[in-house]
């Protein structure tokens, strides 16, 4: 005989269920976002953000983040650039063009010899790529870059992003 396991209970609230699902899709454009989670979920807007601070302080929403939609916004260049930086350096280099105004992310990854020497990549975004790669020759002059390989990598296709998912269960 063939007999299905019961799917297991949780003890989780369903209105903090709904809730959790909710606050994976991300928060209503609105004036007051708890407010209008609270109204979908049947809680009142002090509940939820009383079930958000208690979910932070167990750790299970470290951080509420930001997904821009940069190319439904215009911004359509956008530039990953890659160095070649020597070890010795890099942190020191990283910092400065994390502190760039246009670098909107600036990361460290292993070089992968002997094909990609590249250990440090920024991204930079912008309307049109003629102004990408200008806020970059500013930065090469302003940091005193001109000695770095590096190479400039526009993006071709947007994949879809979104943010962290907690649940597999039911979406409302």
């Amino acid at each position: 005989m063939n007999a299905r396991q019961p799917a297991p209970v949780s003890s989780e609230p369903l209105a903090e269920r709904r809730l959790r699902a909710l606050v994976e899709q991300g928060l209503p454009l609105v004036p007051r976002p708890w407010e209008a989670l609270a109204k979908q979920c049947g809680m009142a807007e002090a509940e939820v953000m009383a079930c958000m601070r208690r979910w932070q302080s167990e750790g299970l929403v470290k951080r509420l983040g930001l997904v821009v939609r940069h190319r439904a916004l215009g911004i359509t260049a956008n530039a990953m650039v890659v160095w070649d930086v020597p070890d010795a350096e890099v942190a020191d280099l990283g910092r400065r063009l994390a502190d760039e105004p246009v670098v909107t992310l600036c990361y460290r990854r292993p070089r992968r010899l002997p094909d990609w020497p590249y250990n440090l990549f920024c991204m930079i975004h912008g309307t049109r790529r003629e102004r990408v790669l200008s806020a970059l020759d500013e930065i090469v002059e302003r940091q005193a870059l001109q000695a770095i390989p590096h190479r400039v990598l526009f993006s071709l296709k947007a994949y879809r992003q979104h943010g962290g998912r907690y649940t597999a269960e039911e979406r409302p």
